[in-house]
């Protein structure tokens, strides 16, 4: 481990290693709660008989210190900017990985050998076709549907022709159903795109990489050849990595709650897309580019919007800067800045949003009022430049965020399933409502 690793925090932690619980006292008693205490980061408190012993509960909204799981997948250190794969750093892998090999680590638990990678990428590359019945679904889709909608329903619809699915218990069939919904996830998005702007559904090509494949199914048309350019099907690969896990955020969560009542995989996965399409959560790459676009149709002045975002009384706020967990810089963002300028080479697109961005990003980095907050650019201020180079339409960024964090959500599904400690999610509350009250009948309800 770097000495960059050995944080204060992780100091702490293997000192609370050394203690077998922590006590809460109250009034009238006590209970103890046992540690859990993670390889790296956070110690958990064992809260499992608190109510039981005690008759308390935790009160934590938005769940931001509740670990409701243990996890080997994904470390997040959001003080120290830091983002692990299975114990590889995330930079490591866009460095020299590939989103497929990404997928296996993820999904597996190892790099795969290049046995074991060659045969992973046949059985995706094998599974891309959806059954042809699913046309007449598209069809039947209002073409103003958003994409997000008829993908999330896409994928659910997807178990009703493979019935093996439902049996979860069978390791086989669960290998099957994760190599399907990786290899057709692109598919469903690209047809879905297509439904949305009327143009004809282009099939899959066995003889493409992933990203090109998923370029080409959303850009090219019966009419003409389409050659998917090496650096933008590069960039979107290294997109698709970025996102691929992320740690106990919404959309992995409602994967592992949705799936600890042993509920099928694409039913699972379908919560995760559903819940990804949400403003706050997948959606914010598309918020940064409706900011950059208000600011450039104003004219341009960053010191104007900066100020605006820095008044308390103004609501106006700068999309693309700070996060819920990254108290530092955001790793991924680093990465993607690079790959938007590569983008916007290889593409030719308009770049006056990318300059834009750009003296936002500088200024925000030295003005104090965002330094002391900690309002670093996060993945989502550059990624969304990226989609729009493509020649994604801002409906579709979401889509491909879903494809790029899939493995990651099979891989919490995986390991959700297999854990000892994993029973139905079923959370407490505190209740706020009206005490017992009889019924009144409606005639001796007063009006107002």
């Amino acid at each position: 481990m770097s000495d960059h690793a050995r944080s204060d925090g992780e100091t702490a932690t293997a000192e609370r290693r050394a203690t077998d619980a922590a006590t809460l006292n109250w009034t009238g008693g006590s209970v103890e709660l046992p540690l859990v205490p993670g390889v790296e980061g956070d110690t958990g408190l064992d809260i499992g008989k608190l109510r039981s012993e005690s008759g308390f509960i935790t009160y934590d909204p938005g769940y931001g210190n509740t670990g409701a799981c243990t996890s080997a997948i994904t470390y997040l250190d959001g003080e120290s900017g830091i983002l692990r794969y299975r114990g590889y750093p995330i930079e490591q892998l866009a460095e020299h990985s590939s989103f497929l090999e990404v997928a296996y680590l993820l999904i597996w638990g190892d790099l795969p050998t290049r046995a074991q990678l060659d045969a992973f990428h046949n059985e995706v590359t094998h599974h891309t076709l959806i059954r042809e019945e699913m046309r007449s679904f598209f069809d039947s889709f209002p073409t103003d549907a958003h994409p997000m909608a008829v993908l999330a329903a896409g994928t659910v619809g997807m178990s009703t022709f493979y019935p093996d699915s439902q049996n979860i218990s069978d390791p086989a069939a669960v290998e099957v159903t994760i190599n399907r919904l990786i290899a057709k996830l692109p598919t469903l998005a690209a047809w879905s795109f297509k439904k949305a702007i009327g143009q004809p559904y282009v099939y899959p090509r066995n003889d493409l990489g992933y990203a090109a494949n998923l370029l080409h199914m959303m850009f090219a048309v019966p009419s003409e050849d389409y050659e998917v350019d090496r650096q933008v099907a590069e960039a979107l690969d290294l997109l698709l990595i970025l996102h691929a896990d992320h740690e106990q955020n919404c959309s992995t969560s409602t994967v592992r709650m949705v799936g600890s009542a042993h509920t099928n995989l694409y039913a699972s996965i379908s919560a995760g897309i559903s819940a990804l399409w949400g403003p706050l959560h997948g959606g914010a790459n598309e918020a940064v580019i409706n900011t950059l676009e208000r600011i450039v149709a104003d004219g341009g002045d960053i010191q104007k919007w900066v100020d605006k975002a820095k008044d308390p009384n103004d609501a106006f706020r700068l999309a693309g800067f700070g996060h819920r967990v990254y108290k530092n810089f955001d790793p991924r963002a680093t990465i993607i800045k690079g790959a938007a300028e590569r983008v916007l080479a290889a593409t030719g697109a308009d770049d006056q949003l990318f300059e834009v961005a750009q003296r936002l990003e500088d200024v925000a980095l030295n003005d104090e009022y965002f330094i002391s907050r900690k309002l670093y650019p996060n993945v989502d201020f550059y990624s969304g430049l990226i989609y729009r180079a493509i020649g994604f339409p801002k409906t579709m960024f979401t889509n491909c965020f879903a494809i790029g964090r899939l493995p990651g959500w099979i891989a919490q599904w995986r390991e959700m399933l297999g854990a000892e400690e994993t029973k139905i999610g079923r959370p407490r509350q505190v209740y706020v409502g009206e005490p017992a009250r009889d019924y009144v009948t409606i005639d001796q309800r007063a009006d107002g």
